[in-house]
């Protein structure tokens, strides 16, 4: 099966996860003030907020039970994906939009559950326990996406369901670039995986190694498919990295237990909307490829590009150039 399939099925005996826990609970410091009042997950990437994108995704690979984990102030993110009869009403002139605002309501069904305090994405992912139980589920960060025909996540499913362990994703950077992304150590994976998609074994990872010291040039893309074991591992896991329970921290427990740990190596498109940049270029190259702005959006960059200084031109070509991602997460 290709790493684009999107009905993956479950092998013989072994559950394929059915449900999607969204990790949405931070601050967003780096986009203050606009996150004061809305949560980072709705800034808007042209006309449809970050977290729809990511819900999308999720629903595209077959699954529709999202659980949301919150924080104070994020209660929007749900409103979202409520009904809104008044507004449907105002809409019933207008088919088209009408389509788009009720699609919303019936990509999947969301579930919340609130995280008190943020100490760390371990410590959010335990909170899914209740609503997951021991069943295989996916981890989907709520700033990062990849483009709908160069899917991700079904792939994953596939190899999560065959191994029973833990499948990452990972997207190569420059290795100039290995202190800014959690690196892992792998080894040729298990010739039976080959026809899921790009696999490999993983051996460790590492928090952000120097360019000397990293083991690769492998990064930890904002996917997880996990089997419903970690949870104990997260309540043995100590606080790590910044203090925090680390969810790293809790599947290395796991891997050096005897748990098969995979990944896939990802060479589609991946947004990140993590930091300011990165939000900035995935609105430019969305808004760049829509079939009913595209055209006209890009006969405008061209000429503010060109009729720009030479500041201005240089970071508008270099942000085209890489708006596939890049940022911090």
């Amino acid at each position: 099966m290709s790493e684009h399939s999107a009905n993956p099925s479950a092998a013989p005996g072994r559950p394929r996860a059915v449900k999607a826990v969204i990790p949405a609970a931070g601050l967003a410091t780096r986009f203050l003030p606009a996150t004061k009042a809305i949560p980072k997950e709705l800034l808007p990437v042209v006309d449809r907020p970050v977290l729809q994108y990511i819900v999308e995704e999720a629903a595209q690979a077959g699954i529709d039970d999202i659980l949301l984990i919150t924080g104070r102030g994020k209660t929007s993110m749900v409103d979202h994906f409520d009904r809104r009869s008044d507004l449907e009403e105002r809409l019933a002139k207008k088919p088209e939009l009408l389509a788009e605002v009720k699609r919303t309501e019936e990509l999947a069904a969301i579930y919340t559950v609130r995280q008190p305090e943020q100490l760390g994405l371990g410590h959010a992912v335990g909170y899914a326990e209740s609503h997951v139980g021991d069943a295989p589920f996916a981890v989907l960060l709520g700033d990062e996406f990849v483009k709908p025909s160069e899917p991700l996540l079904p792939a994953m499913l596939e190899l999560q369901a065959r191994t029973g362990g833990v499948v990452l994703a990972f997207f190569e950077v420059d290795p100039a670039e290995t202190s800014r992304y959690g690196i892992a150590s792998v080894e040729p994976a298990e010739s039976e995986y080959s026809d899921v998609a790009e696999v490999v074994k993983v051996t460790g990872m590492v928090e952000k190694p120097s360019p000397e010291d990293a083991p690769s040039n492998l990064a930890v893309l904002g996917r997880y498919v996990l089997p419903g074991r970690i949870f104990d591992a997260i309540r043995r896991t100590e606080p790590g990295s910044g203090g925090e329970i680390q969810l790293t921290d809790a599947m290395e427990l796991l891997r050096t237990e005897g748990v098969p740990v995979h990944a896939i190596v990802y060479r589609g498109t991946r947004y990140d909307t993590g930091m300011p940049l990165g939000y900035l270029q995935t609105v430019v190259q969305i808004a760049a490829e829509r079939d009913d702005l595209g055209a006209e959006f890009r006969k405008w960059l061209t000429e503010f590009v060109n009729n720009g200084d030479e500041t201005v031109t240089a970071a508008v070509r270099n942000g085209i150039r890489d708006a596939s991602g890049g940022a911090d997460t």
